[in-house]
């Protein structure tokens, strides 16, 4: 591979689920990056997962709205959406009032956990003129199908005549929802048997059937239910963020790409950033690094997928030291 004459490195990193937002994580390759004397360019994104709001408010510009909301819990909470620029558009992160980061571990219920926060926030939006409401499903606490958010719309009023987009974060359908990422909620083998049965039961029950449709399964089969009660579009959460940052165009002009996320694995390359970076650099012919807090594809794993190198950093810190130490050399 062969990077752009003089060109810069895009430091392209998503959040690091849990531990801390993109654009730290940016600023810390940065950081390294200039340490060793190479010059990059910050560019935080998200794939529909937490942060998404932020990207998009920054690359189009709006402002962030509080409203209240339930916690996954039913906890009343206070959440924020996004009102981009113009006010027709607004973007509810799924994270935002039914996220697993609002769950202290020793709490986390995957049974009882709801989306109705979100439904609300979707409401939130529509009350404050949105006509098109943007849902980043990433980081859920819930796998109920989306069922808590669809009562709490139609509840509320409904969607009014207004659209709803789902930005998702992976391509596995409705069914797959309990078995894939379940576990990750707290749910044991008992719990993730019990949460299949609820998925095909609320399957049945909806006006169209999720199961079998890619992408269905985002948030814990949030994506699946908006799809059958409201009509909802489904779309790459990662693709309609990098188009709003004009990511081609920026790969393109980079001499090499660096992204970042908590774990670099099978997942990463069924819809998410990461795996979307790889085919935008593979195109344009330019080296991929990947700094990870888990590193678990294989060799050939990540070859395949376009990524030149890939490094594991737990920290900020540690993030900056291999930028500085292990990029840098690679891509000056």
């Amino acid at each position: 591979m062969s990077g752009a004459p003089g060109g810069r490195v895009l430091v392209a990193p998503d959040s690091f689920k849990g531990s801390f937002p993109a654009a730290s994580a940016a600023a810390a390759i940065v950081a390294g990056l200039g340490d060793a004397g190479v010059s990059s360019e910050a560019c935080p994104l998200a794939d529909g997962g937490e942060g998404t709001a932020e990207v998009l408010v920054a690359a189009l510009g709006g402002e962030l709205v509080a409203a209240p909301a339930s916690d996954p819990l039913g906890r009343a909470i206070e959440a924020r959406f996004a009102l981009l620029a113009g006010g027709e558009t607004a973007v509810v992160e799924v994270a935002a009032a039914s996220g697993l980061a609002l769950v202290p571990e020793d709490r986390r219920d995957p049974l009882a956990a709801s989306t109705r926060g979100t439904g609300e926030l979707v409401i939130a939006a529509l009350d404050a003129g949105a006509r098109t409401v943007l849902i980043a499903a990433g980081g859920s606490a819930t796998t109920d199908g989306g069922l808590g958010a669809i009562e709490a719309i139609s509840g509320l009023g409904g969607i009014r005549g207004a659209r709803l987009e789902v930005l998702c974060d992976t391509d596995e359908p409705f069914e797959r929802a309990a078995a894939v990422f379940a576990p990750q909620k707290g749910a044991g083998a008992k719990a993730v048997a019990e949460l299949d049965s609820r998925l095909a039961e609320l399957a049945h029950a909806l006006p169209a059937d999720p199961r079998g449709h890619p992408r269905t399964g985002a948030a814990g089969g949030l994506a699946g239910g908006l799809w059958a009660a409201f009509d909802a579009t489904l779309v790459s959460g990662a693709e309609r963020v990098l188009g709003a940052v004009n990511a081609p165009a920026r790969v393109t002009a980079a001499r090499a790409v660096v992204s970042g996320e908590g774990a670099l694995d099978a997942q990463s390359l069924r819809g998410k950033l990461v795996g979307k970076l790889g085919s935008l650099c593979a195109n344009a012919d330019r080296p991929f690094a990947v700094i990870a807090g888990r590193v678990e594809l294989t060799e050939e794993e990540r070859l395949g997928a376009s990524i030149s190198w890939a490094w594991e950093a737990q920290t900020l810190a540690a993030i900056e030291r291999v930028a500085r130490s292990e990029l840098a050399p690679r891509v000056g």
